[in-house]
């Protein structure tokens, strides 16, 4: 599909010639604003929510489960089919706009679930249990508005406007935006903190949730002034099931091996972070590592990293991906060693730093490279599949391969080293960072294997 030259027009790419031309900062503008408002709904989502059903309803941990496998199963469903429809017509900017103002409502549709559970039930007990499940449902129907909007047809849209000169620098930016996002949101939560005589922390959910909804609502308002649709080669042939399903059938594997390689290894790369990302402010926390401390050593992490990666991502571009790519995996290695091996607050601080510099603009290296081998054609469709493959099998797999990790150090003599448990609730052990490094260095070894028959 061929763009205009035109330096003023908002996509100045051609994809026959590709110009080193700069992006636009208008279109920057609104890279950046959809880029971080999303990613600040989903970490209040991600984070709050879950504090949000135990502090409110008093919900235990199987509701908690049971809230983010279904988010995690509409989100990957929603992408798929919505995807796959804005390829049928051949528009994005629609459903990221219309996408966008219902996300805002239904999150600030949470500010009111409690008073809602209240009225509508005929005692506490019947209240808590209707807010469970309203809760669990808002967050399966927030999801099916913020995948809409998001995952689906902002992330399509920002691989029709990029190309293989900049798709680096561009993707760059929206990797480091989920890490800059829980700064975001867990630095204004700060004002929003209450904290019982007995020293509980909770927070004013209903503040909280009309703000952030409020400003992806602005940000949906935004969108439709500023957004320039990207106009994507419709496919308006077949029947659309059949469609999504292409994705997954041998004919798509023969025809994209490049794009199905990588997906592959990045789903091996995210199954090791997995491994750590939900227990690693856990085990920050713990009294023989930083404690309560430990924002001090996490939030300059988070910059770093976020500032790294917007930087590095650039080598996509200029040296292309087999290259770019070895630095990622190594200062993610690195980092897990440092982080299995010492306690220490300043190797702490190194490791975490590395772990997190590595991921991200390993992140960043591999959606710059999936962007350039996704055909035009079924750029939405392919949003689903990546979210298929880099979020909910990782999300799957290593959550619970951390979780088997730790309970084998509590059950052997590593205790012994401080790396086990503490009195009798589960903790994360040091191991989890020895048990992602193999998935890194597999990920590693599988690129190396093919970069020069699939990959080149």
């Amino acid at each position: 599909m061929t763009r205009s030259l035109d330096p003023d027009a908002p996509y100045p790419y051609d994809d026959s010639n590709p110009v080193r031309s700069g992006i636009p900062g208008r279109t920057w503008t609104i890279i950046v604003i959809l880029a971080l408002v999303g990613q600040i709904a989903w970490a209040v989502e991600n984070n709050f929510f879950n504090l949000f059903i135990q502090d409110v309803f008093g919900a235990s941990l199987s509701h908690v489960a049971l809230m983010v496998s279904a988010s995690a199963l509409t989100a990957t469903a929603t992408t798929l089919l919505v995807g796959a429809w804005s390829d049928r017509v051949g528009r994005r900017k629609v459903f990221v706009v219309v996408g966008s103002l219902l996300w805002g409502l239904s999150i600030c549709a949470f500010a009111v679930l409690q008073n809602a559970s209240d009225a509508l039930a005929r005692d506490a007990a019947a209240a808590a249990s209707l807010g469970i499940t309203l809760t669990i449902i808002f967050d399966c129907i927030m999801t099916f508005f913020g995948s809409t909007a998001n995952d689906a047809c902002f992330n399509a849209w920002l691989t029709d406007i990029t190309n293989d000169t900049n798709r680096g620098k561009v993707e760059g930016v929206n990797s480091a935006m989920p890490l800059l996002s829980m700064l975001v949101v867990f630095g204004g939560a700060m004002f929003l903190m209450i904290v019982g005589s007995d020293g509980s922390v909770t927070y004013d959910y209903s503040l909280f949730f009309t703000i952030i909804g409020a400003v992806v609502i602005v940000a949906g308002i935004v969108a439709a002034f500023m957004m320039e649709d990207s106009h994507p080669e419709r496919r308006p042939k077949g029947g659309f099931l059949k469609s999504v399903a292409y994705g997954f059938t041998p004919a798509a594997m023969r025809e994209n091996k490049a794009l199905y390689l990588l997906l592959v290894t990045f789903c091996i790369f995210a199954i090791g972070m997995q491994v750590i990302m939900p227990y690693y402010v856990l085990y920050l926390r713990l009294p023989y590592i930083l404690g309560e401390n430990y924002v001090f050593v996490m939030a300059p992490c988070i910059i770093i990293a976020a500032v790294f990666t917007i930087v590095y991502a650039r080598q996509v571009d200029k040296h292309g991906f087999n290259l770019a790519i070895i630095v990622p995996f190594g200062l993610f290695i690195i980092g897990c060693i440092v982080l299995a091996a010492v306690k220490s607050a300043v190797m702490v601080f190194v490791g975490s730093a590395l772990l997190l510099s590595g991921y991200l603009s390993g992140a960043a290296c591999f959606g710059a490279e999936i962007r350039n081998r996704t055909p035009v054609d079924r750029v939405g469709l392919f949003q689903g599949l990546r979210i298929f493959m880099i979020v909910l099998v990782p999300m799957l797999i290593g959550p619970w391969l951390g979780s088997l990790i730790s309970t084998f150090s509590a059950n052997s003599a590593i205790v012994s080293l401080g790396f086990g448990v503490v009195g009798d609730g589960f903790t994360p052990s040091s191991l989890i960072f020895a048990l992602a490094a193999p998935f890194a260095a597999l990920a590693w070894g599988i690129i190396k294997t093919f970069r020069k028959s699939i990959l080149k």
